[in-house]
């Protein structure tokens, strides 16, 4: 079976959209009703760093004015700490508050519970790394193109790096 390009960006979207179901489930367990999966999304990309909000789109690829709107609704629910900066009043820094750490955290706690499950021996965890760098090197390519305006030829320099750094 050969398997399409337009099959692994399809399953990669199914995958998104379960792992935001599943987290709307654990928001549920935790009796959450005052944030969506997009938002936990955004408080996991941030982490434990402090960013900018341009620092957050990069980093997470998010849509500025769909990621504006989620980080004003986190900043009102109080899992995100917004301070603008004195010398311009448009730019501002983000970091989680306690109360988005905590969330956080017990998200991880039923996730490292998924993985136990998940990858019950170490042949199912190097499963789990293949799928990761074949991702990765999906978004690598994905990247390439885009920045080069073109298929990247197989001797390229792009494609080249891209497999350097697999």
């Amino acid at each position: 079976m050969t398997v399409t390009h337009l099959e692994l960006a399809n399953t990669v979207e199914r995958i998104y959209r379960r792992f935001a179901d599943l987290l709307r489930v654990d928001l549920i367990r935790l009796g959450k009703d005052d944030i969506s999966p997009a938002q936990v999304a955004l408080l996991f990309t941030i982490g434990e760093d402090e960013l900018s909000v341009r620092d957050l789109l990069d980093r997470g690829h998010y849509m500025g004015s769909n990621a504006s709107y989620n980080l004003k609704q986190l900043a009102e629910s109080g899992y995100v700490e917004r301070q603008v900066m004195a010398r311009d009043r448009r730019s501002a820094r983000l970091k989680l508050t306690k109360k988005g750490h905590e969330l956080c955290q017990a998200l991880h706690e039923f996730h490292e519970e998924y993985h136990d499950a998940l990858t019950n021996n170490l042949e199912d965890q190097q499963e789990m790394e293949t799928a990761l760098r074949t991702l990765r090197r999906l978004e690598e390519f994905w990247t390439q193109t885009l920045r080069y305006g073109g298929v990247p030829i197989n001797g390229s320099v792009a494609v080249q790096e891209a497999r350097n750094r697999r």
